[in-house]
């Protein structure tokens, strides 16, 4: 890409979508340098129309369509659509920015968090560049700092998150098992009895309502889900620690907006809560705050940190709780500030 602020031509993939409304929204904020701007999404979206600052533009069908002329597209529309479609994109002459799982094991992919790894950026041997897990996201500024002051070995983390991680079914599932267990639910609840959440259970082998699920996704490894080692291997790829240990546990909270992490670290050398909080106040896309919250998050560029701590179990630790909007930051925002690195 060329080294300047000249207009771009740009795409959006899965400009209907959930995700895709907050990119397209984020380009508008942010006044990103757009000369033309397409819109693509599913044959079934083909003639609609969405309103961009003072456009209406038309839908276009991603699967048919010619992308020739377009300098970055935003891929915001699954992981199969990314792998049939952004070679193809790539191959047209544009940048892919995907937010998809689909290219971030590959090693000719760059895995980017904007404030963390730009660096990544140099080369695009396949003109595809990942967007990683909107959990790991959140926790990657937070982590960067701490491992460069003291060489990060571990990470012990449990997660909260929020239903729309599982885009506008999992908010609409909420919702609906809201209303079937009606106003009694509260008085059930305190009485110990079981609440009646209907047969709204599509997202979560649970119901998600006045509940967590511990189990997000399908099982792959030694008991570990999808999720899990997503934190896993995209953590050791953004911080290049290959040999990083990292044990987590995924858990869905009936929370709009925000993913949390409770994590422990262990580092090589000695590292205090104070030196902690000292370089997270300077760190970029940091916020340190004391009681960290998903309320606070929500609508948010920065993610937040507090309940910074020694860990007395390991010899060079610490205990944080980390949480950033999901929808903002851990997806459309870092694409589009990628979008701005090139």
């Amino acid at each position: 890409m060329p080294a300047s602020k000249s207009p771009k031509n740009v795409g959006v993939v899965g400009a209907t979508g959930l995700v895709g409304e907050f990119m397209l929204s984020i380009l508008a904020e942010r006044t990103f340098p757009i000369g033309t701007l397409r819109l693509f999404a599913s044959a079934r979206s083909v003639g609609k129309t969405l309103r961009w600052k003072d456009r209406e533009i038309a839908v276009e069908d991603a699967a048919t369509a010619d992308f020739k002329g377009l300098d970055i597209v935003f891929f915001s529309a699954g992981g199969s659509t990314s792998k049939a479609l952004a070679p193809k994109v790539a191959a047209a002459g544009a940048v892919v920015i995907d937010n998809s799982s689909a290219w971030r094991k590959d090693p000719d992919v760059p895995l980017v968090v904007s404030e963390v790894n730009p660096h990544a950026l140099k080369t695009l041997p396949k003109g595809i560049i990942a967007n990683p897990n909107c959990t790991t996201r959140a926790a990657m500024p937070v982590l960067k700092p701490l491992h460069e002051a003291a060489g990060l070995t571990r990470i012990v983390a449990s997660t909260y998150q929020a239903v729309s991680g599982g885009g506008l079914a999992g908010i609409q599932e909420l919702e609906a098992q809201i209303l079937a267990a009606g106003p009694a639910s509260a008085a059930l609840s305190r009485k110990g009895d079981a609440v009646d959440l209907g047969p709204h259970k599509k997202k979560w082998p649970q119901g998600i309502a006045f509940n967590v699920s511990p189990l997000n996704y399908v099982y792959v490894e030694d008991g570990y889900t999808e999720e899990e080692l997503k934190l896993r291997d995209e953590s050791r790829r953004i911080l290049e620690i290959p040999g990083l240990q990292v044990s987590g546990t995924c858990v869905r909270v009936p929370v709009y907006t925000g993913h949390s992490l409770s994590m422990n670290l262990e580092f090589e050398r000695p590292i205090s809560p104070e030196q902690a909080l000292a370089l997270l106040e300077k760190a970029p896309g940091v916020v340190v705050t004391e009681v960290p919250n998903p309320l606070e998050a929500t609508g948010a560029d920065p993610v937040f940190v507090g309940r910074v701590r020694k860990d007395p179990t390991v010899k060079h630790g610490l205990a944080l709780f980390v949480v950033g909007d999901n929808l903002r930051k851990g997806a459309a925002l870092n694409a589009i500030q990628i979008g701005e690195l090139l």
